[in-house]
């Protein structure tokens, strides 16, 4: 839904999990984030599938999940290259 000044209502569980994501890729944890991120996939499916989110809400939060699979994408530690190679 919207707010009273045409803003979308933001879901708290979503916001809290793109925190940790964010957070977890600022101070370079490759697993912690990519975890948090298939948890925020998880959560945002589940959210749409029980409508509890109405369809400005789903837009956004699944662009937000295409922004950061991208941001995500070869963010892991099997595709780091040793600093000594």
């Amino acid at each position: 839904m919207f707010g009273i000044f045409g803003k979308i209502r933001k879901n708290d569980e979503l916001e809290h999990l793109i925190d940790r994501i964010e957070n977890n890729v600022a101070n370079n944890y490759k697993d912690a984030a990519q975890e948090y991120f298939h948890e925020y996939e998880e959560k945002l499916s589940s959210l749409k599938q029980d409508g509890k989110l109405n369809e400005k809400q789903a837009e956004h939060y699944d662009s937000m999940r295409q922004d950061l699979k991208e941001k995500l994408k070869g963010f892991t530690h099997k595709d780091q290259k040793p600093y000594w190679s």
